[in-house]
């Protein structure tokens, strides 16, 4: 039995740092793939999407915490991996933070399905149709706007209220949105 503090917390000074420099580059390479794939890719998941994440998750904790894991190790990825989100979440909220995220994308702007959105989003037809459908939507004619969200959840709004443009801050395309079913400049 070793006097050595370390060697009873289980992990050495050089394998902590280990599990620190693991941790800030899975949740780099983490965040650069989702941005590439797109935010679609963290919204509805299939039984099979879950199942490939679980397995993502003991592949990542594998990577993090190196051969033999131990409480410390564990205690230090999760420190980690909590602290890298909390940097993000402050650098959001400052003027290059607007990188970080990914801009909501219009997929629909009244009766019109923006196919090119669409692709891009790698949305399916089908997809959008399911999401109206739970939306309650009948008919095209009562869409106002859908959109994809940076949560890479999808909103439906319907029409009878003018959207304010203020919520449509960073939305890509906005251009593309009949005036009809916006408020107008001056707010009346």
């Amino acid at each position: 039995m070793s006097n050595d503090p370390w060697y009873s917390l289980g992990i050495t000074p050089v394998e902590a740092l280990w599990v620190v420099v693991s941790a800030i580059g899975i949740y780099a390479v983490f965040f650069l793939l989702i941005r590439s794939f797109g935010q679609r890719s963290l919204a509805s998941w299939s039984t099979l999407d879950k199942a490939i994440v679980i397995a993502l998750g003991g592949v990542v904790g594998r990577v993090i915490l190196g051969y033999t894991p131990t409480l410390a190790a564990g205690i230090i990825g999760l420190l980690t991996l909590f602290t890298m989100m909390r940097l993000e979440e402050y650098l959001r909220r400052t003027k290059r933070g607007v990188y970080l995220s990914s801009r909501p994308v219009l997929l629909m702007a009244g009766r019109e399905i923006l196919a090119d959105n669409l692709r891009r989003a790698r949305i399916q037809n089908d997809e959008l149709y399911f999401k109206l459908r739970q939306a309650g939507i009948h008919n095209f004619s009562e869409v106002s706007l859908v959109l994809l969200e940076p949560t890479g959840d999808v909103s439906v709004l319907r029409r009878g209220v003018p959207v304010e443009r203020e919520l449509l801050r960073r939305v890509a395309d906005k251009d593309r949105i009949p005036r009809e079913l916006l408020l107008p400049e001056d707010g009346s």
